[in-house]
């Protein structure tokens, strides 16, 4: 074999995340190894195993830097994902380096190897650095081995996009018309807020929208500190936390409690939670926000239980009352406080839009994203479709559950990732129409996907395997999309994210994707739908 690729493997900032994960990378490079010696090409890793750390990621964006510096520009090279990864740990060498390169996750929900590949595509598309991209179960099936082929011989794949087409504003009604120019003339000139407790979360570098471009659409930063948020939170009286838990528990939530902070959830990470959704409320009011999006990580993993309790509490019209400082006002009263989970600005304009344009509508208002985090054949026979396990570890407002908070339950974080703990607000998404988006960055400007998906009601045992097969303390949305393919939402999506939001009926559910496409397109954003 005298051709071969360099590959590298972008990692996790938290080692005991990297640590854990390495076996299921070890594994999906052997594989790929194997596919590739199959077409007589070697594999060079770009760094070594560090016995010290007890895996091979690069896992700094120093360390990166570093690897680049030792690596052929010109080389073909080979990202290979089976964890998530920091996509800044390997943005510097890639945004300079001039051989091919190829993008390669293991399609696998035990890891989310899958949400890191689409986060470093994102990246990539966002900072214009040419790439092609791949994933496969085996690396043995034919349709894997057919475009890696493809890409050893001319440096690049081609994917099936015929699910994409530009939106043409006549196939919108007139009430949807109305309602999306009206949602952009307003926004663009009332303006709006958008509150962030700190920017650049693990380094999802597509997260980030410049200002050039978020300004002109009405939108305008808060950049506000999470050390201010945990001041705030510290300020919270132990009645407020306590009535927040109350109302909680009032409502039917179950919190799976024990006595043990490392490895428990524990009644004072959840009184911590609570001070927290306070805290965010009051220091949104402060500011007149109109949306907010925490990062936590990194920074208050180390300080406080994670905020995902919170994030789904703010989603969320139905949820515990909160006042002033001096207890005179209700603030935001009745109505969902727009979160983006892990401060990502896209998710956050699009989820400000999205309750606009609903509740212009009468639709539901509350959403929220969901990392797109694996799909597979549904096993019960209740579909024929392939169904995608849409799961975000917060974020997710109880009204998407059917029963509400009292189908919510709360588990404690998993360790490795969230050393603090803290509770999920774990649930099924309830079967009904939803529209999926995603807005993101590419060739300097605004651009929205969007598209049609049904929540599926999937027999319990079903349920369960799929959260064995990814994370059981998370909530779960089993989606059929619309209209676009495993590999066609693969090749297209620009986000390890999508954004949905319920509507009452499929009608009502494609007035409302046809009102927010036009009220982006009114925005100066390049519109497409995806399917449908």
């Amino acid at each position: 074999m005298n051709q071969s690729v360099t590959l590298i493997a972008s990692g996790d900032l938290r080692e005991s995340a990297n640590q854990v994960c390495w076996p299921a990378q070890q594994s999906m490079e052997a594989a790929l190894s194997s596919a590739l010696g199959k077409h007589g090409w070697g594999v060079s890793r770009g760094h070594a195993f560090d016995a010290t750390c007890g895996h091979g990621f690069i896992a700094s964006q120093r360390q990166g830097i570093e690897v680049f510096r030792g690596i052929d520009p010109d080389a073909p090279l080979i990202v290979a994902e089976a964890v998530w990864q920091y996509s800044h740990h390997v943005l510097a060498g890639l945004m300079t380096h001039r051989g091919p390169i190829l993008t390669v996750a293991n399609w696998s929900g035990q890891w989310p190897g899958l949400v890191g590949l689409l986060n470093l595509n994102g990246s990539l598309t966002k900072a214009g650095v040419r790439y092609s991209s791949l994933w496969s179960e085996t690396f043995a099936d034919d349709w894997f081995n057919e475009l890696l082929g493809q890409w050893l011989s001319s440096g690049s794949v081609t994917h099936d996009l015929s699910h994409v087409n530009k939106f043409d504003s006549s196939a919108a009604g007139d009430q949807a018309k109305q309602v999306g120019q009206q949602v952009a003339a307003k926004l663009r000139g009332d303006k709006a807020i958008m509150g962030v407790f700190d920017e650049g979360c693990m380094g999802m570098f597509n997260a980030i929208i410049p200002d050039h471009l978020l300004n002109p659409v009405g939108v305008f930063k808060e950049r506000l500190s999470q050390s201010a948020l945990y001041h705030e939170t510290k300020q919270v009286s132990d009645a407020d936390a306590q009535a927040v838990r109350d109302w909680l528990d009032q409502a039917g939530m179950k919190f799976h409690t024990g006595p043990e902070h490392a490895t428990d959830l524990t009644d004072a990470q959840i009184l911590d939670q609570c001070r927290t959704y306070i805290a965010a409320v009051r220091i949104a009011d402060d500011f007149g926000c109109d949306c907010i999006g925490i990062q936590y990580q990194q920074g208050l993993k180390d300080l406080l239980p994670a905020s995902d309790l919170v994030e789904g509490m703010l989603n969320d019209s139905v949820r515990p009352p909160v006042r002033s400082r001096d207890g005179s006002r209700e603030l935001y009263a009745g109505v969902a406080i727009t979160h983006f989970n892990e401060v990502d600005e896209c998710a956050g304009l699009d989820g400000l839009l999205t309750q606009r344009v609903h509740a212009a509508l009468g639709q539901p208002t509350e959403n929220t994203l969901h990392d797109l985090r694996w799909s597979d054949a549904d096993r019960s026979g209740t579909t024929d479709d392939e169904v995608w396990v849409l799961e975000i570890s917060g974020a997710v407002p109880a009204s998407h559950f059917a029963g509400g908070w009292a189908a919510a339950e709360g588990f404690r974080q998993p360790p490795m990732y969230f050393p603090s703990g803290g509770s999920t607000i774990r649930g099924i998404s309830k079967p009904g129409e939803v529209v999926w988006s995603r807005i993101y960055v590419e060739d300097n400007r605004l651009k929205m996907d969007l598209g049609r998906a049904s929540a599926l009601d999937l027999p319990a045992a079903e349920t369960q395997r799929r959260w064995d097969s990814t994370t059981p303390q998370w909530p779960i949305m089993h989606a059929v999309l619309h209209g676009v393919s495993r590999n066609q939402m693969m090749a297209r999506h620009k986000a390890n994210h999508i954004q949905v939001a319920y509507a009452d009926s499929a009608e009502a559910a494609d007035q409302a994707m046809y009102a927010k496409a036009i009220a982006a397109q009114e925005l100066g954003m390049e519109v497409a739908l995806c399917g449908v």
